[in-house]
């Protein structure tokens, strides 16, 4: 390739100016520019193609000096995730269980009202909603932070959108032969999706190690008779007095509805008073 670099170069002004594939279609093959886009070499500016690296191809054509045109565009390692991950994960699935089992609900809210007695004792039951709301959307907008592999993830979008420019520019010179090729390397980042999951889904396992005992708690007290007699429910603009197990959102109970919203505005609120990102679509 150090033949097609060097043309590429005379032809770019030293790397300088875009580049046309009628500019160079006289000294390269198809091949050799379909692979210096392949590799990264030559990168879409919007009205051509320029050099990515003048710099680098400069050096590389220098006698004697090793040449080196790949991209660092290599797939996400698989997480592995340690004893203690698994462990999270196999304790959430067992949780999980007592969404339908009422013996396994009954057993985690027993322990659940050991801590949370006092507080239900204190604050009306309205209240203590928004306080484990509070503590739920802390536990889990920190967890998420901390346990998101930002930057893998980044490497993955960013791997997605260049693959996606390269074959929209092959599409456009109606290159075959390089879209076959894409075609597979479209293959591999397709594998990449099982780290993607992974890298995703850890902080997950430990947000539902607090959050499921949390929900399965509150399901318990208000489904199986142990709130006070003066906890109705709540005054509700439009619908007026409603009660905690009527509907008030569809088939949603008001429980259910009062704890997703308390939830999703405490974690709005952690994250503008913390700064933190929820999500991993920074550009860079």
């Amino acid at each position: 390739m150090r033949d097609a670099l060097a043309t590429v170069v005379e032809h770019s002004d030293k790397g300088n100016e875009p580049l046309q594939w009628n500019d160079v279609s006289e000294s390269l093959s198809n091949e050799e520019w379909g692979r210096l886009i392949r590799e990264g070499v030559l990168v879409s500016d919007g009205t051509g193609f320029t050099v990515a690296n003048p710099e680098r191809v400069r050096e590389a054509l220098q006698p004697d000096e090793p040449m080196d045109t790949t991209t660092d565009t290599d797939g996400i390692e698989a997480e592995s995730w340690a004893w203690y991950d698994k462990a999270a994960g196999l304790a959430a699935l067992s949780l999980f269980a007592g969404y339908w089992s009422t013996g396994i609900r009954d057993t985690i809210a027993s322990y659940d009202d050991l801590l949370l007695a006092p507080v239900t004792d204190a604050f009306p039951f309205f209240a203590v909603i928004i306080l484990l709301a509070i503590v739920t959307g802390l536990y889990s907008t920190v967890l998420q932070s901390r346990l998101r592999d930002t930057e893998k993830i980044q490497a993955y979008q960013k791997r997605v959108n260049e693959l996606k420019e390269r074959k929209e520019a092959a599409k456009e010179r109606g290159d075959d032969e390089a879209l076959a090729e894409l075609q597979e390397e479209q293959m591999e980042v397709a594998s990449d999706q099982l780290g993607m999951f992974k890298l995703q889904f850890r902080p997950m396992v430990w947000i539902m190690l607090l959050t499921i005992p949390v929900f399965l708690w509150l399901r318990w007290k208000v489904r199986g008779g142990h709130l006070g007699a003066s906890e109705f429910g709540l005054i509700v603009p439009l619908a007026g007095a409603v009660g905690w197990q009527e509907p008030l959102f569809g088939p949603m109970k008001t429980w259910i509805v009062w704890y997703f919203l308390c939830s999703m505005v405490s974690r709005q609120l952690i994250q503008k008073t913390f700064d933190i990102q929820p999500t991993a679509s920074q550009s860079d």
